[in-house]
């Protein structure tokens, strides 16, 4: 096995129904952009209130691809 590099980014995603959506949609949106996606961490969760009441899960990802540096 090569020696790799791997780059870490956070990405906030959000969900009206839970926490596991919120990480889905995270995860999901990074997938149309990052090519060889290789671990998600979920390193926070929070909630949006409005009027007393949950409006939006949302949850703070971590989320590391393999680096292909230009040389």
């Amino acid at each position: 096995m090569s020696d790799s590099v791997y780059k870490v980014i956070t990405l906030v995603g959000s969900s009206p129904t839970s926490w596991e959506d919120a990480t889905k949609n995270a995860v999901a949106e990074a997938a149309k952009h990052l090519r060889d996606l290789r671990i998600a961490e979920v390193d926070n969760l929070d909630v949006h209130l409005e009027n007393n009441e949950i409006a939006m899960f949302r949850a703070k990802v971590k989320v590391s691809f393999k680096y292909e540096g230009t040389g």
